[in-house]
């Protein structure tokens, strides 16, 4: 044994060929924190004075191999001044550096997840074995800044820039062909071989039939570009990258940057040109969202983990009511291995549930992240039934029938008749209480709230909405199963339109309020749009559907009569007695037509002035900074009243459920993020100019009380 510590173990055997173990005690996994970045330090000065050391190399004793490094820790250098923030990266280049010049050939054996620092470290090695079901990949940008220990130095060297800025930009996890494609790895094994495959590497060097300098010297050396070489690559990259990350996430655009100057440096000069970079990124206020989004989302996984500790797994659901949203479910479930029965009165529902589970598979097929085989065993996981024979053995129903109370109730009343005594029923509304659908049920405690956000399986969120009777044992069944379905489930408490669509209704009566004073709809859409929303509120409501947005503003108004009521007929209101119902029927705010894909393509028609002439004043040219302010004033302040009154647990938890469920633009960090960054007495400053627009631009007595104390909703 050469060195043995908390994080790391140095071994070494009889031919002289040694073994760093990374096994971090007390994790499931390997990461890069103080503890396991010092003993490394200590491992590597160790073996520097080992003598007889032939080969080097690094493995993991975990599933993983390092995941990258400890966010929870590292924020806290992002608060550093300049200076101490660079000697800290200094600090793990030397250390990576030391590795790249021990006097013998090094060797990462990746048998699992390889994030980040856990890249650069592999990248700092002579050679890489890959084990064929591990991912690799620097994933940085995500978190608005780049890869900080050596990534866009090495990287380029290795790989060319034109796919560094790829893998670097994008933040993909990349899989084993395509590292193996690249170059990023120098062989791709079964996991089990891995080490062997690894210590196979050393004994070619060793037998002279590989040459680690060469290699090293490659590697090493500046790449040779021509002036209008380099300039095609980067313009070409420039493009593409800045026409995907947009003006609000500038850590793509700044690594393009570093790595156009840094492929001509020598590594050392790249390597300061990347740690001046970092910290003009780790600095800036995209990073601080996008790290406090990181760990928020950490945080909501920790609590479900909490919630779900023992719990016995759903082993076979069911859905009520096929079509779209009950195919949806359906496929989200077996995907993810959990049977399900798709349950209708009509056959045609049946078949157009299937369908869509069908259509989600073949998708899948055609993109390559599934096989025709792996897709049929699952859809052999959903029955479709038209009654209720085979419900007595169901662990959890979702029930997804139309949005209306009555029908509802009826539907939930019926079922819970056919199942076992402990059987957890749920509801997928998307506004009516559940205290309210509960109230004919024999065993309320067993019912909650399961809101999927459509379309089903790309929106990551699940609301689990907890009734006035609802249990906790419900609460964590619910819980577990949305995990098992591969969603971000958040819990919150009853009210009308619960977390995410409470919060929406007032953003959509904002820009109600701008349509009556005669803003121009393509104007707001492309406002919010710029402004990082992933598509504009006319835009929204035809997706979500104008009959779907008419009956939920209903529900709104009658829970919250003294902000959510609005006089006389609005624009929804009109289109909806128009039977323009969005998307689904083809004309809501705009047109729609298929496209070559048979997507739903949006078009402007000149006809829709006429027709909301009526309920709309002339149109008048607003300032985009008008309207970004009245459309995000009501919904913060929602969002606030929501953690105010105990709906949302925390502020975590709220932004996240607005991040996932309604595309909040992430760059903001969410609308309690939002308002710390903004200062919240600014904000009620801002929400006083428009205060002649009613309660839902009146901040609440705490805000103002929180404004004059200078608090915040993260506390820092």
């Amino acid at each position: 044994m050469i060195f043995e510590g908390q994080a790391i173990k140095v071994t070494i055997d009889d031919v002289g060929v040694a073994t760093v173990t990374l096994d971090l005690a007390g994790e499931s996994v390997n990461k890069f924190n103080s503890l396991t970045l010092g003993e490394l330090g200590q491992a590597i000065d160790a073996l520097k004075h080992t003598d007889d050391v032939k080969g080097l190399i690094f493995s993991s004793a975990k599933d993983v191999f390092v995941v990258g490094a400890d966010i929870t820790e590292f924020i806290s250098w992002f608060k550093l001044e300049d200076q101490e923030l660079t000697d800290k990266l200094r600090v793990v280049h030397d250390l990576f550096d030391d590795i790249s010049n021990l006097p013998y050939p090094t060797v990462a054996a990746i048998n699992g997840i390889a994030l980040g620092g856990g890249m650069e470290l592999s990248l700092a090695c002579d050679y890489r074995v890959m084990a064929d079901s591990a991912k690799i990949g620097l994933p940085e940008t995500q978190l608005g800044i780049y890869p900080g220990w050596g990534g866009t130095v090495r990287l380029p060297r290795l790989i060319g820039a034109d796919n560094a800025c790829e893998w670097i930009c994008g933040g993909a996890q990349k899989r084993s062909e395509d590292a193996l494609k690249d170059g990023a790895v120098d062989a791709v094994v079964p996991a089990a071989k891995v080490n062997d495959s690894a210590r196979h590497l050393v004994q070619q060097v060793l037998d002279g039939k590989l040459d680690f300098h060469a290699r090293r010297d490659e590697n090493r050396a500046p790449l040779q570009f021509s002036p209008i070489e380099k300039m095609m690559v980067f313009e070409s990259v420039r493009g593409v990258v800045g026409a995907k990350a947009g003006k609000h996430y500038p850590a793509p655009m700044v690594a393009i940057k570093t790595m156009e100057k840094g492929i001509s440096q020598t590594m050392e000069k790249a390597a300061e040109t990347e740690i001046k970079g970092f910290i003009k990124l780790a600095k800036g206020p995209v990073a601080k969202s996008l790290v406090t989004l990181f760990l928020s989302d950490q945080a909501i996984k920790k609590t479900a983990g909490k919630l779900t500790k023992g719990v016995v797994p759903v082993k076979q659901a069911a859905v009520l009511g096929a079509g779209i949203m009950g195919g949806g479910v359906a496929y989200q479930s077996v995907s993810k291995g959990t049977p399900i029965i798709m349950k209708d009165i009509r056959q045609e529902a049946l078949d157009l549930g299937l369908n869509e589970a069908n259509k989600l598979f073949n998708g899948q097929i055609s993109r390559g992240r599934s096989t025709a085989e792996k897709a049929l065993k699952a859809m052999n996981g959903i029955t479709p039934v038209l009654t209720y024979g085979e419900f007595g053995q169901v662990d959890l129903v979702v029930e997804a029938v139309v949005e209306n109370v009555k029908v509802k109730k009826a539907v939930l009343a019926e079922v819970e008749g056919h199942l076992a005594q402990d059987a957890i029923l749920t509801s997928n509304t998307s506004t009516i209480s559940i205290t309210e659908l509960s109230k004919d049920l024999k065993r309320p405690e067993n019912f909650c709230g399961m809101h999927f956000f459509n379309p089903v399986h790309r929106m990551p969120l699940v609301e689990v909405i907890r009734g006035e009777k609802t249990s906790d044992a419900a609460i964590a069944k619910t819980v577990a199963y949305a995990q098992a379905m591969g969603k971000t489930p958040v819990v919150v408490n009853d009210c009308p339109g619960f977390l995410v669509n409470r919060v929406l209704f007032p953003y959509f009566a904002g820009f109600s309020l701008l349509m009556q004073e005669g803003a121009d709809f393509q104007q707001v859409d492309k406002a919010m749009e710029k402004f990082g929303w992933p598509m504009g509120p006319a835009y929204l409501l035809d997706v979500v559907g104008i009959d779907t947005a008419y009956h939920a503003d209903q529900v709104m108004a009658e829970g919250f009569p003294d902000r959510m009521q609005h006089e006389g007929v609005n624009a929804v209101d009109r289109l909806f007695e128009l039977e323009r119902f969005g998307q689904k029927n083809g004309k809501g705010f705009y047109r729609y037509e298929a496209d070559r894909k048979g997507k739903p393509k949006k078009i402007f028609n000149d006809e829709i002035n006429e027709l909301l002439a009526p309920v709309v004043a002339s149109q008048t040219e607003l300032r985009e900074e008008d309207i970004i302010a009245r459309m995000m004033i009501p919904l913060c302040i929602e969002t606030v009243r929501c953690l105010e009154e105990n709906i949302v647990a925390s502020a975590s938890e709220a932004d996240m459920g607005l991040i996932y469920g309604i595309g909040f633009p992430p760059y903001l960090g969410g609308a309690l993020h939002y308002l710390d960054q903004m200062g919240l007495q600014a904000f009620c400053e801002l929400a006083d100019k428009y205060s002649h627009l009613g309660k839902l631009y009146e901040p609440t007595a705490k805000m103002r009380d929180m404004a004059n104390n200078a608090q915040t909703y993260y506390g820092a």
